[in-house]
């Protein structure tokens, strides 16, 4: 069993934040100690990585909410949970495709200012260097 700050290490999840997504329910099988402090299972730990997936993609805590209340009712609810990871994998994958562009942009960019560093070009990029 893991307290907070173990699970916030092994997961790179804030203790602050698995506070707030315990709180709101999110993680319904963990377990108190005689002084009220959270110990999570390593099943426990899976839930926050799961979670911690489907919230840095941007799904609404809303809709992780009621991913987590379909695993719960069980395997009647296998087929609504694929969609579900189908439909966050199809975000993910645009928000990498729009990541790959920015750092395309932003190598071009580097290369860019290295040429002008070592003095091989001018900077007929920046807006201020145009004659008016």
């Amino acid at each position: 069993m893991y307290k907070i700050k173990e699970v916030s290490e092994k997961t790179e999840v804030s203790e602050h934040t698995l506070r707030f997504w315990a709180k709101i329910g999110f993680f319904p099988f963990v377990k108190r100690d005689k002084n009220n402090i959270r110990l999570f299972s390593d099943s426990d730990i899976d839930w926050v990585k799961i979670v911690k997936c489907l919230r840095s993609v941007g799904i609404d805590n809303k809709s992780v909410k009621k991913y987590i209340e379909l695993c719960i009712k069980g395997d009647s609810t296998i087929k609504e949970r694929y969609n579900i990871i189908l439909e966050t994998k199809k975000k993910a994958q645009g928000q990498l495709d729009e990541l790959k562009k920015q750092l395309e942009l932003l190598e071009f960019k580097e290369k860019y200012y290295k040429s002008l560093i070592n003095g091989k070009s001018k900077d007929i990029w920046n807006p201020m260097n145009k004659s008016i």
